[in-house]
C-alpha cells in the first residue's frame, strides 16, 4: 500500500479511538511531515486522503480540523439523550406515505407486468415514460417537450452526466459561491474546475456570471434557482429573466437543479422555460417521494440531448425501468401529488418549529424549505460549534462544506430539518440554541 494511505489509516485510527476529537486542529502539513518522518508532498496527500474520507475539513487561513463523526445508517433513534440526531442530511418522509406508495404497486407485481418492468432501459426511456415524465416535471404553466426528457438513476447522476456532457476535463464550470457540496465532488472527479460566482438575496448575480466568462470562458454553469441549498433563496422572476438573457448572450448552457422545487408550488417558472436552448433541468424523485427511490430526470436542449444521453450511458447512470414504471404509475394515480402536498405541509411545520426554537438568532430560511442557514453568534467558530454539537449527539453541517473555491467560509452552519421525528427535532434545536447562547469554554466544561 502507498505510504500516504498507511499514514492516513494511522490518523483515521487515532480519530476513531478518540485520541483526535471533533474540532481538534491538525498541525500544519510541514510540521506533520517532520513528526511522522515523511516528505512534505506525502503529508499533503495524507491530508487530501483524510478530507476525501470525510474525516477532516480545511479552512483557508485557519488550518485543518477533525470533522464530526459520520451519521449512523438508518433513521435517528427515538431517545435523543443518547442518539445521534442527524441534522446534516435531509431525508423527508411524509406521514403515511408508505401506505400510499404500496397501493400503486399492486398492478406492477403481476408476473407479466413485473417481467417487463425488470427489462433494461436506455437513457431515453420509452415514449410513454417521456410523456408521463413531462407532465410530472411541469410547473408554473410550463411543461417540457417529452422528446427532450432523459432518465438518470438519480438527481446526482443527472447532474454528473450534464457536467460531463458540457464541460471537458480541465475546463471551467461556474457555480454559485455557496452551493450543493456534491457538485464540487462531481467536478473534482471529472477533472473540472468549479469557479465561484457571486450570489445575493435574489440568487446568482448575472454580472458575476458575465465577468467570470470574460476572463477565461465558462463551459457551463450550475445553479439552484428555487430553494437554493444551503441558503433557501428562491430567485424571483425578474432575476430569472436577467440570468436567462445573460446565458443567451454568452451562449453558455446552465444546469438547473430543481430537486427541491416541488416544495414551492408558487415559485416562478424554471429557467428552462425562459431559455430552453441554454438550460438542462435536473430533477428527481428521491426528495419528492422516497429517499431510496432512485429515479432522476434531465430535460435537455435539443442540441445537447445526444451528448447528455451518451454521458448517462458511459457513466452507467441510466435509470432502473422498475423505478420509473412505479413512479409513472404513482404519478398517474395521484400518489405523487398527494405525497408532495404532504411534504409541503411537513416542511412548513418543521420550519415553524425551527423559528420558535431559534428565536433571537440570525437564521435565514424560506418558509417552504426543509433546511435553514444559521449565522452563529460571534463567540463561536463554525467548526467548533459543529464539534460541540457532535459531543451532544447532534450532527450539523459547517458553512465550509458549501464554499466553492478558496474563499473563507462564513461563520454559519446549515441545519437539515427533514430527517428526525418532529419531537426529536425540537429537542435537538433546543440543545443547539442553549449551546449557542454560551461559549466554547462553557461547552468544554459540560
Amino acid at each position: 500500500m502507498e505510504e500516504y494511505r498507511l499514514v492516513a489509516d494511522e490518523v483515521a485510527a487515532e480519530i476513531a479511538a478518540g485520541h483526535l476529537r471533533p474540532g481538534d486542529r491538525l498541525p500544519p502539513q510541514r510540521a506533520f511531515a517532520r513528526r511522522r518522518g515523511i516528505a512534505n508532498s506525502t503529508a499533503s496527500r495524507v491530508y487530501s486522503e483524510l478530507a476525501r474520507r470525510g474525516l477532516v475539513v480545511g479552512e483557508v487561513g485557519r488550518g485543518t480540523f477533525v470533522r464530526a463523526a459520520r451519521p449512523l445508517p438508518g433513521p435517528s433513534l427515538a431517545e435523543p439523550a443518547t442518539a445521534r440526531i442527524d441534522l446534516e442530511l435531509n431525508y423527508p418522509v411524509a406521514p403515511g406515505q408508505s401506505a400510499l406508495l404500496s397501493q400503486g404497486l399492486g398492478p406492477l407485481l403481476r408476473p407479466d407486468v413485473l417481467g417487463a418492468a425488470l427489462q433494461p432501459l436506455g437513457a431515453a426511456g420509452t415514449p410513454a415514460f417521456r410523456e408521463a415524465a413531462a407532465g410530472l416535471l411541469g410547473r408554473a404553466g410550463w411543461e417540457p417537450d417529452p422528446a427532450r426528457v432523459l432518465f438518470a438513476g438519480n438527481g446526482r447522476q443527472g447532474i454528473a452526466a450534464a457536467v460531463a456532457a458540457l464541460v471537458p476535463p480541465g475546463e471551467r464550470l461556474g457555480v454559485e459561491a455557496l452551493s450543493y457540496p456534491v457538485v464540487k465532488a462531481i467536478a473534482h472527479r471529472l477533472g473540472v474546475t468549479p469557479v465561484p460566482l457571486a450570489i445575493d438575496g435574489e440568487g446568482l448575480c448575472p454580472d458575476a456570471l458575465a465577468a467570470a466568462h470574460r476572463g477565461v470562458p465558462l463551459r457551463a454553469v450550475y445553479l439552484q434557482p428555487t430553494l437554493h441549498n444551503p441558503l433557501g433563496v428562491t430567485m424571483p422572476g425578474t432575476r430569472r429573466e436577467q440570468v436567462a438573457r445573460t446565458l443567451r448572450k454568452l451562449d453558455v448552457c446552465a444546469i438547473e437543479d430543481g430537486i427541491w422545487a416541488f416544495l414551492d408550488d408558487g415559485a416562478p417558472p424554471p429557467l428552462a422555460a425562459l431559455a430552453p436552448d441554454h438550460v438542462i433541468l435536473i430533477d428527481s424523485l428521491s426528495k419528492r417521494l422516497a429517499p431510496g427511490l432512485t429515479a432522476g430526470f434531465a430535460v435537455t436542449p435539443a442540441g445537447h440531448t445526444d451528448r447528455v444521453a451518451t454521458a448517462l450511458r458511459s457513466g452507467a447512470w441510466t435509470a432502473s425501468r422498475f423505478a420509473l414504471d412505479a413512479a409513472i404509475r404513482w404519478a398517474a394515480d395521484g400518489t405523487v401529488a398527494a405525497v408532495a402536498e404532504a411534504k409541503r405541509a411537513d416542511a412548513a411545520a418543521r420550519r415553524r418549529v425551527a423559528a420558535e426554537r431559534l428565536a433571537g438568532f440570525t437564521v435565514r430560511a424560506d418558509p417552504h424549505a426543509y433546511f435553514c442557514w444559521w449565522e452563529l453568534p460571534e463567540q463561536w467558530r463554525a467548526e467548533t460549534f459543529v464539534a460541540a454539537a457532535a459531543r451532544r449527539g447532534i450532527a450539523v453541517t459547517p458553512a465550509a462544506s458549501f464554499v466553492v473555491g478558496s474563499r473563507s467560509a462564513p461563520n454559519a452552519v446549515r441545519l437539515g430539518l427533514a430527517s428526525p421525528p418532529v419531537e426529536t427535532l425540537s429537542y435537538a434545536l433546543d440543545v443547539l440554541a442553549g449551546l449557542a447562547r454560551g461559549t466554547p469554554e462553557d461547552a468544554m466544561d459540560d
